[in-house]
């Protein structure tokens, strides 16, 4: 009774995947180990796609593990490459899953160069193995129940799945076995199908007889709204139908077999015979119509039995009335399964070939998103850099912290040793002096790696056009000016670059050379140093005052904004987050990317808190510096100044300044160091591009050039010799075709007399008169068979090439050499008279035929002439 519907498999035409793909990436991606990898992993799907499609699959878990890779891998791919008929053009060809030789309404084939219709057609292959594999379970045991019934609901899922996105997916009619309508009746039989599973597992088990029935019943349903939805479409095989409509009753037949179980237990034997008679008339009707597709014979059995024993004990023991059927209560339903929503990855081995490569939509918007990222974080940071610079800048000009710390004058303050102490830490102007004599080396280094880069394209460049101007149209590559566009771009670019990088340079020597003395008496001992600033009265009375502690205060909290700071651009400097991923979504959900809007918004997220931080920062230093510089007045005001305070004082201030410049030279040249190290690194991989693509077209060359030099060995090298018009114009005075083949060069006689003039042209022979049967015009004597044969004149127009012999000019005799394209001859007819006018040209040679690889014939002697032709020896 258990005969279950499977569906066959679509059927796909062999496409190779690799190519397409491949040029596609070849041609998006710079090259290197990123390309390969992609390229590898191309061909790895093309063999995927073999293994899925191009083979019948056996009815295996193996084979459905198979069947959802390579679907995950399609889905994998959709937002990385641009399937489509302008772009990555790759056709799908599929042919109808239920075509038998005849339409079923729909066509038997279709091809679209669409990713979306080979998805559509793989989830349907999947649905249908499934399926397949689900038919093939033994029922007899828990472990074959449960396969199945996750199989078809698989099966389910997939086809319900398909109903929701077919249309969209191929923006066309599909086949009729992927329509929705299809599609959507396959997913409730297969649904159908899992509820019978789980009615044959409670059967199994001896679950109790009111579940068993409205499981029963649920099945019936499901297996009624089946039939219904294909019950006028001729869209699925025709025995699909009765089967249908047999486990439509079969399963209600069960489900009131198992409720009348249950109104025997409660008693209601009238019941119990009415629900029995109803399920005998619903076997004997699948017996009676359908007996070719299901077997119902144990069934109908057990049906009998039991309504022949209620019969007889309701007969003579209960006698309680027989109900009508209309008047039985409604089996109640429960449904146990549910289609198994596509959810990807399918696969549970899934492992994405192409995981490390983006579309290139992305990759472009992820690079214009770190630019803006760039711009933001650095604007942010010359705006503290700057403030620093400035708050330096006035703590400098009013001599501060030294002008407070300065007690006795005639010792070097406490901030000028501090600043003293750092700089010679750092190394002081030997640092700052090797690391500017570093530089041009740096410089060197690069400008000889963009130079030798840009070099090997000009090498190939010119080659190129060299071959080019030599070979004209047969050089057909694509011209290395074109190619190279790109890679000259950016070698542009890196000029540029190079270009502001010595201008920055120089500005930095300029500054170093303004403040190196003062910086290095900010490197020398602390003696020497208090040597080398001038000495002043002691302002002692200002020490301990309000506006001292005031001033301390101040620069306290000044020195910790600028310790914030640092630390602000530390964390500026360490965000990081990879925006891949969400132009990837907003890639597969809108089939476009708006980069401003999506950039914008998430580095406001990211970078807001920042921004405030900032402007808070830049804000609290400008009322210290207010408050510094309103301190500092009242602080002038106490002070009694002099000549050699004032001196110290200038002293001092420069002092401070030099640290400041010193720390900014440090760091500009340090930055422009890594800069040089890191930028070595970007033209290297510049160079490997170039030289890669050199290398590339080197070899393609060399194939080229061996291609032209085997055409050109080809063909002949013999000259074409212009004939006299005598000879190459008809009676009619149109000028012959010229011969497919070119005319060999002509056999030098020695001795031979010059031509006569030339007679008319002889009357047009048909090839009825070359025959050896042809009679000759009366008055003509035949000729011996030796006697030699004149030529055949040209076939007069209208006449094909194939009913004449073939024309030879006249003149000299031409031999036909070994090897050579020669002219094909016909026999000398017999009884042929060489001198008689208007059989053939007097003129001409003899037709003569000779089989293909044979030597050829000597050339016919001359006719006319006395003198002996020179025997020719053909070349072995």
């Amino acid at each position: 009774m258990t005969n279950f519907i499977s569906v066959q498999l679509k059927k796909a035409s062999e496409v190779d995947l690799a190519k397409p793909l491949c040029k596609f990436i070849q041609q998006s991606y710079p090259s290197g180990d990123a390309q390969a990898e992609h390229c590898r992993a191309a061909e790895e799907l093309s063999k995927l796609r073999k293994s899925a499609l191009g083979r019948p699959l056996d009815k295996h878990e193996s084979a459905l593990e198979t069947l959802l890779r390579y679907y995950d891998q399609l889905c994998s791919i959709e937002p990385k490459f641009p399937f489509s008929e302008n772009q990555v053009c790759v056709t799908f060809t599929w042919k109808d899953a239920f075509d038998k030789g005849s339409l079923f309404g729909g066509s038997v084939k279709l091809a679209l160069a669409s990713l979306g219709y080979e998805k559509t057609c793989v989830l349907f292959n999947c649905g249908a193995l499934a399926s397949q594999i689900a038919a093939e379970q033994n029922l007899d045991n828990d472990e074959g129940l449960k396969a199945a019934a996750k199989h078809y609901q698989f099966a389910s899922g997939a086809f319900q799945h398909i109903k929701d996105t077919v249309l969209s997916a191929l923006n066309r009619e599909p086949t009729v076995d992927i329509s929705p309508d299809t599609v959507g009746t396959l997913s409730l039989i297969m649904l159908a199908q899992a509820q019978e599973v789980f009615f044959l597992k409670a059967t199994r088990d001896k679950m109790k007889d009111g579940i068993i029935a409205k499981l029963a019943n649920q099945a019936a349903d499901y297996y009624g709204d089946a039939y219904k939805q294909c019950q006028y479409k001729d869209t699925l095989p025709k025995e699909v139908f009765p089967v249908l409509a047999a486990k439509h009753c079969i399963m209600q037949a069960n489900a009131e077999y198992h409720q009348s179980i249950l109104a025997k237990q409660q008693k209601k034997f009238g019941e119990e015979i009415g629900r029995l008679q109803h399920a005998a008339d619903l076997v004997k009707t699948v017996a009676s119509r359908y007996d070719e597709y299901i077997n119902v014979k144990d069934l109908v059995d057990k049906i009998n039995r039991a309504l022949t024993a209620a019969k007889k004990d309701n007969d003579f023991i209960y006698h309680d009335r027989v109900p009508d059927l209309k008047d039985l209560e409604p089996i109640g339903k429960a449904s146990l399964v549910k289609s198994t929503p596509v959810a990807v990855p399918l696969s549970q081995k899934f492992t994405d070939l192409f995981e490390k490569m983006v579309p290139l939509q992305v990759q472009q918007s992820v690079s214009v998103y770190n630019q803006r990222k760039a711009d933001l974080v650095n604007r942010l940071i010359a705006q503290m850099r700057e403030a620093t610079n400035l708050a330096n800048g006035v703590l400098a000009s009013l001599n501060l912290p030294a002008a407070i710390e300065d007690v006795s004058g005639d010792t070097v303050p406490q901030s000028i040793l501090n600043k003293s102490k750092a700089v010679i830490e750092q190394g002081g102007v030997q640092t700052i002096d090797q690391l500017i004599k570093d530089l041009p080396e740096l410089l060197q280094r690069n400008k000889e790696i963009l130079d030798e880069s840009l070099r090997l394209l000009d090498e190939e460049e010119t080659t190129d056009n060299e071959l080019r101007t030599k070979f004209k149209e047969r050089w057909q590559r694509t011209p290395s000016n074109d190619l190279y566009k790109p890679l000259r771009a950016e070698g542009a670019n890196f000029h540029n670059i190079l270009n502001k990088a010595v201008q920055a340079d120089g500005q930095v020597r300029e500054g170093y050379q303004s403040h190196r003395d003062t910086i290095a008496l900010l490197c020398k001992p602390e003696a020497e140093l208090n040597a080398a600033i001038p000495s002043a009265n002691p302002a002692k009375t200002l020490q301990g005052s309000e506006v001292v502690n005031v001033l301390k205060t101040l620069l306290a909290s000044l020195d910790e904004v600028k310790k914030e700071r640092e630390q602000l651009e530390n964390d500026l400097k360490s965000v990081n987050f990879d925006m891949t991923n969400k132009f990837l979504t907003a890639l597969a959900q809108d089939g476009a990317i708006n980069e401003e809007a999506i950039s914008v918004t998430e580095l406001d997220r990211i970078y807001g808190s920042y921004t405030q931080k900032v402007q808070e920062s830049l804000k609290k230093q400008e009322e210290l510096l207010k408050n510094i510089q309103n301190a500092h007045q009242e602080f002038s005001k106490m002070k009694q100044s002099n000549n050699e305070s004032n001196l110290r004082e200038e002293v001092l201030k420069n002092l401070a300044v030099a640290n400041d410049n010193f720390v900014e030279l440090l760091g500009n040249l340090k930055e422009g160091t890594k800069f040089y190290n890191e930028l070595t690194e970007i033209l290297l991989k510049f160079q490997n591009k170039c030289s890669d693509i050199v290398f590339a077209r080197k070899t393609e060359r060399d194939e080229l050039l061996k291609d032209l030099q085997q055409s050109i060995a080809r063909e002949p090298s013999a000259p074409s010799i212009p004939l006299p018009t005598y000879q190459t114009t008809p009676a009619g005075g149109n000028k012959p075709a010229a011969p497919s083949t070119p005319t060999p060069a002509p056999r030098t006689m020695v001795g031979t007399k010059p031509q006569p003039p030339a007679r008319p042209p002889p009357p047009v022979i048909s090839a009825a008169s070359s025959s050896p049967s042809a009679s000759a015009p009366s008055g003509t004597a035949a000729a011996p068979p030796s006697a030699p044969a004149a030529p055949t004149p040209a076939p007069a127009p209208g006449v094909s090439a194939s009913s004449t012999a073939p024309s030879q000019a006249q003149g000299p005799p031409y031999p036909t050499y070994p090897g050579y394209p020669g002219y094909c001859q016909m026999p000398m007819p017999i009884g042929y008279n060489p001198y008689m006018y208007g059989q053939y040209g007097p003129y001409a040679p003899a037709p003569v035929f000779q089989n293909p690889g044979q030597p050829p014939y000597p050339a016919p002697q001359q006719p006319g002439y006395p003198f002996p032709q020179q025997p020719y020896f053909p070349q072995q």
